[in-house]
């Protein structure tokens, strides 16, 4: 992999590390995660939600379930998984919905685009079970010619999306590149902007920023959103990541950003030394997510924490718990909803493109997305 950087960067000159990061994670030979489809879990790079048990899958199920509820039953409807990696939360929503209710399971078209070989073929691997209900793709506009109600959701996926990383500089924003040094070290390196569009839309954050603030930012939400709009007929959006909201993600005493690196559960911070063998992530803005459903005709409905989120959507599965304190679905509980443990560092967003669809607390929601913005 650092190899085929070095000949690009020797070619077209520094490069973005928007560019830099989709060649060390999507390479479709040797790309992390083209490379690596099972890093998830204590013997993988990093721990998610789905590596507690399948309690969080039936809980995504029951809520894709209330939607297919509240559309009238569709006789056809659809779930489209974005980074569904191995396919481990698929087979737990899946059986799930199975259960729960036989008849949503027979009208569903499970749908994951996945444009990796690798990623694909551990994904069908994990989905036998569910053969002739699970549809595999490469991308979401395969889906656009048939468009049906619906979910598209993804669990961690987002931080994964590429970003530009920008830097604070005499009163101006300039980018860091990724550049090659003469002994063959990558190393950073500040120039002017020059995508078009990115200047403009950095506008919104500002400028009391200290010299030398350095963060990341993401233009490309609607470009990822606006395909899985064009396959839905109306329908939700749900989304699980670590992020904030604009206001506290670029706080100006936050001046280092939260670019990040994983391997072994352990984090890192220089995303150039090793690229193709570590994962690379970022914090996502929510608010940017946020108006970039917007734009798309989408509405937020909703934006909490993992803990408060499942607080809401397990209430009748905790109420049969009662006198069971040490089963072993409550121990999964307490692990995705405490705030020491994931129920704090995660958060989801929901956005609904349903007419009538509105918040519960819109003023509250406006304000912690938008307020300061």
């Amino acid at each position: 992999m650092g190899s085929i950087l070095r000949d690009r960067i020797a070619q077209e000159g520094p490069l973005t590390f928007a560019d830099f990061m989709t060649t060390a994670l999507y390479h479709p030979g040797l790309g992390y995660y083209a490379c690596q489809p099972r890093q998830i879990g204590r013997a993988g790079d990093f721990f998610t939600s789905v590596s507690v048990g399948p309690l969080f899958g039936q809980f995504l199920a029951g809520r894709f379930l209330r939607e297919w509820n509240d559309r009238g039953q569709p006789a056809h409807w659809r779930i489209i998984e974005c980074g569904a990696h191995d396919g481990k939360l698929a087979a737990d929503v899946l059986a799930a919905i199975e259960m729960a209710e036989p008849r949503a399971f027979a009208a569903l078209d499970y749908a994951i685009p996945e444009p990796l070989p690798a990623l694909q073929d551990a994904q069908r691997e994990t989905l036998q079970r569910f053969e002739g209900r699970v549809r595999f793709l490469t991308h979401p506009q395969e889906l656009a010619a048939l468009p049906l109600p619906g979910i598209a959701y993804g669990n961690e996926l987002l931080d994964a999306l590429p970003f530009h990383v920008v830097e604070w500089r005499h009163g101006a924003w300039q980018e860091c590149r990724v550049a090659l040094a003469p002994d063959g070290r990558f190393f950073w390196q500040t120039a002017a902007i020059t995508e078009p569009g990115l200047i403009g839309s950095l506008l919104p954050l500002g400028v009391a920023f200290p010299d030398g603030y350095r963060t990341e930012f993401r233009s490309g939400y609607r470009a990822f959103l606006e395909p899985l709009a064009s396959a839905l007929d109306g329908g939700l959006m749900l989304w699980i990541d670590y992020g904030f909201a604009r206001p506290e993600y670029y706080h100006p005493d936050r001046s280092a950003g939260t670019l990040r690196t994983f391997s072994r559960h352990r984090a890192g911070e220089d995303p150039l030394a090793l690229p193709g063998e570590t994962d690379i992530t970022a914090h996502v803005d929510f608010t940017a997510l946020a108006e970039a459903a917007i734009a798309l005709g989408g509405h937020p409905m909703a934006f909490q924490s993992q803990g408060s989120w499942l607080l809401e959507n397990a209430r009748d599965w905790l109420l049969e718990q009662e006198g069971t304190p040490q089963s072993p679905g409550l121990r999964q509980f307490q692990t995705l909803a405490h705030p020491a443990h994931l129920g704090a560092r995660f958060h989801v967003i929901e956005l609904s493109w349903h007419p009538a669809a509105t918040p519960s607390d819109p003023a509250a929601l406006a304000h912690r997305l938008f307020a300061s913005a």
